[in-house]
C-alpha cells in the first residue's frame, strides 16, 4: 500500500484530469454508466456514475491492479427553479478546480460564482472521510451532494 500522501496526491491529480478537467469519457463499464478514467504508472482511477440532474457514482483508485481507495456519492438538484444541472456543473467544476490547485480534495471550501455559492464541508482525511457539498442561490440550497470514502483494506 502506497503512503497516504502519495495516494492523496494521485487522487487530486486524477480528479483534476477527469470530470473537472474535461477528461475523455470511456466506454461504460456497466450498462448505463458514464465513465471517466485516468492512469499514471501503477496508478489507475475510475469515476463511474449514473444519471444527470440527480446522479449516483463511485470513484475507485487501484495501485498495481489492487483496489486501494474508493468514494461513493449521490447528488441532486433541489431547486430547479434556481439552478439547472448545467449551471450546477459549471459552478462545481470552477470550485473544484480551485480546490485541486491547492493540492487537496477534502476540507472546507467556499467559492463564489455568478451562478451561486459553492460550499463544501468534510470530516476526516484521505484514509476515511465523509462530506457534503451544496450550491446556494439567493440564500437557498439549490443543489446538494453527499459523499464518503476511504481506504479499502482486505
Amino acid at each position: 500500500m502506497p503512503e497516504t500522501a502519495m495516494l492523496n496526491e494521485f487522487v487530486v491529480e486524477a480528479k483534476a484530469a477527469s470530470y473537472v478537467g474535461g477528461g475523455v469519457p470511456r466506454p461504460p463499464c456497466r450498462p448505463g454508466s458514464h465513465d471517466i478514467g485516468y492512469e499514471r504508472g501503477d496508478w489507475r482511477y475510475l469515476d463511474s456514475y449514473f444519471g444527470g440532474t440527480d446522479f449516483a457514482g463511485q470513484e475507485v483508485v487501484w495501485f498495481a491492479d489492487e483496489p486501494i481507495w474508493a468514494m461513493n456519492y449521490f447528488g441532486w438538484v433541489i431547486a430547479p427553479d434556481l439552478i439547472d444541472a448545467s449551471a450546477a456543473g459549471t459552478v462545481i467544476k470552477a470550485a473544484l478546480s480551485a480546490l485541486y490547485r491547492q493540492g487537496r480534495f477534502l476540507g472546507g471550501m467556499e467559492f463564489d460564482h455568478p451562478f451561486g455559492r459553492y460550499v463544501d464541508r468534510s470530516e476526516g482525511g484521505c484514509e476515511r472521510f465523509s462530506g457534503h457539498e451544496c450550491i446556494m442561490v439567493d440564500g437557498r440550497k439549490a443543489y446538494a451532494l453527499d459523499y464518503r470514502g476511504g481506504l479499502i483494506i482486505p
